[in-house]
């Protein structure tokens, strides 16, 4: 009696818990050539995949918290006052890499001079499957990682999972990668899946830069106006700031404050990655990015990486994003690891 009673319970307490769930739609918008993703209505993000003539990589924009606020930097797609206007490449939520094969693809974009040193393409091929739900909703796509000379050095398989929890937002990346021809990922720093920040979640800087101004006009700052920057970087082992870059962490939480709402937003690495627990390639200028091909420049010169697939081997990573509306704590971060390192 006693144990039919508990499970009845634990029924109850799992219907009520999907009942509660909040649903998260994907709607693919051909016409503007984006997924819409959707929490109870609520705008989360979008995967864009526009084309080489205005992106030359699929990305996640913007991405918001729960309570809708863009923690996602809007130049070059939507300039926003008192921006940075560095790194045209720096878009949204991506994954590349800085030489494949001698091909960068982390810096490829429509303002560099491509005369001048020889860049790649990660063109969208399709869109694999869409599926929405309760809790959570996935999407499949595909991609060709193209050089700038028309050889297709691997083929991409992509599934987002995107999760709404209480007051955090959650994606998980998972990419497999399979040469078409032998291939290499020569250590570069500049690699593998990161994001770039809005400017309230930067870390406070007196040095001079260039920002955008309220007309969206590029301006020289001799000395920055770090009102409402907040931002701060800690990883796992308890560094902070700028010191996390080029260390080795299995996550790094990157918080702050934008308005009244106090935000995390965390990068989780995965146990089953090459190079776990990676480096990090975490700027105090708002690019949060995690890299495992990087060694040599990471570790200057200690350590080499210059991983290596055949043609037709193919390798898999995984990375998760939280955006969370409130400062997670060490045991939330932790837990929300241990959930990820399930994750196959």
């Amino acid at each position: 009696m006693k144990k039919n009673l508990l499970m009845a319970g634990a029924l109850l307490a799992t219907s009520v818990h999907i009942a509660n769930a909040q649903r998260v739609e994907l709607m693919n918008n051909g016409a503007e050539r984006k997924v819409e993703v959707s929490v109870d209505g609520e705008p989360f993000t979008s995967y864009i995949y526009p084309g080489t003539d205005v992106l030359r990589k699929a990305v996640l924009y913007p991405v918001r918290t729960a309570q809708g606020t863009v923690v996602t930097r809007g130049w070059p797609m939507d300039p926003r006052p008192g921006e940075r206007v560095d790194h045209p490449h720096h878009v949204g939520v991506w994954f590349n890499h800085g030489d494949v094969n001698g091909y960068d693809f982390w810096n490829s974009s429509n303002a560099v001079d491509r005369t001048k040193h020889k860049y790649g393409d990660i063109v969208h091929t399709g869109i694999t499957n869409l599926k929405s739900g309760k809790g959570k909703g996935e999407l499949n796509v595909t991609a060709d990682w193209v050089s700038q000379d028309g050889d297709t050095f691997l083929k991409e398989k992509t599934t987002y999972i995107f999760r709404a929890t209480g007051d955090e937002r959650i994606i998980d990346r998972i990419t497999t990668l399979t040469a078409q021809e032998d291939v290499t990922f020569n250590d570069s720093k500049e690699g593998m899946f990161g994001m770039r920040l809005a400017r309230q979640l930067e870390l406070p800087s007196k040095k001079a830069e260039v920002f955008t101004d309220a007309n969206g006009v590029a301006t020289k700052v001799a000395t920055l106006n770090n009102d409402g920057v907040t931002g701060n970087y800690r990883n796992k082992e308890g560094v902070e700031g700028d010191d996390v870059w080029g260390k080795r962490s299995a996550w790094n939480d990157l918080s702050g404050k934008i308005g009244n709402e106090d935000i995390s937003v965390v990068i989780f690495d995965h146990p089953q990655n090459v190079g776990y627990p990676a480096y990090w390639h975490a700027r105090g200028y708002g690019l949060f990015a995690v890299n495992p091909m990087g060694d040599k420049e990471y570790s200057e010169g200690k350590e080499t990486r210059n991983h290596k697939l055949s043609k037709g081997q193919s390798m898999t990573l995984r990375y998760r994003l939280v955006v969370a509306s409130h400062h997670l704590t060490e045991p939330e971060k932790n837990k929300l690891a241990g959930e990820f390192s399930k994750v196959k």
